[in-house]
């Protein structure tokens, strides 16, 4: 009994963190837009710039709070914005995180953040900070923006300020250290 038990959770552990993070190989599956279907999307009233593609698409907030994350030695930059939810994280920090990489982000359970229920949107702008209400989890997303709108649950706390390979070329698995930058 108490081995089905073990079974049962470790299950359903690993269906949510598979649910709520990206999957470890890509995915060409594409459903119909969540915007379509009268759900909140990520690029709702978001400061964008398209230009870049080697850039983050969300521009950072102006007089947002600038942060270092930290993957071992490599340094991402970010800016936390002023949502519920990136002011409980700041009120947090320093702060370390475990993290995952997956095909289109890092990903991570972490600690149950306030959130307000009308910041709730499908998917992500590449570059994004997020917060995921449904796990819950810490992710930085840096790719497939197009075909994400599939993911509900998003929050956005924030967004990287540098070029998106930066955190893209890394692998494996850390332990992020989240600090106010200087």
């Amino acid at each position: 009994m108490k081995r089905i038990k073990l079974l049962s959770v470790f299950l359903i552990s690993a269906a949510m963190l598979l649910a709520g993070c990206g999957s470890s190989s890509s995915s060409s599956d594409v459903s119909s837009s969540s915007a379509a279907s009268g759900h909140s999307v990520a690029k709702d009233g978001a400061d964008m710039q398209t230009n870049d593609k080697t850039m983050p698409t969300r521009k950072p907030m102006e007089g947002g709070t600038k942060i270092n994350m930290y993957f071992g030695d490599k340094v991402i930059p970010g800016v936390l914005n002023d949502s519920e939810t990136a002011k409980a994280l700041i009120a947090k920090l320093p702060y370390t995180q475990k993290v995952h990489r997956y095909s289109h982000d890092f990903c991570g359970v972490t600690q149950e953040l306030p959130y307000n229920k009308s910041e709730e949107h499908y998917g992500w702008l590449n570059g994004d900070i997020d917060y995921a209400t449904d796990a819950p989890y810490f992710t930085i997303l840096f790719e497939d923006e197009d075909v994400s709108e599939k993911y509900g649950n998003q929050v956005n706390i924030g967004v990287i300020t540098c070029p998106l390979k930066e955190i893209s070329s890394l692998e494996g698995d850390y332990e992020v250290r989240i600090e106010l930058a200087e």
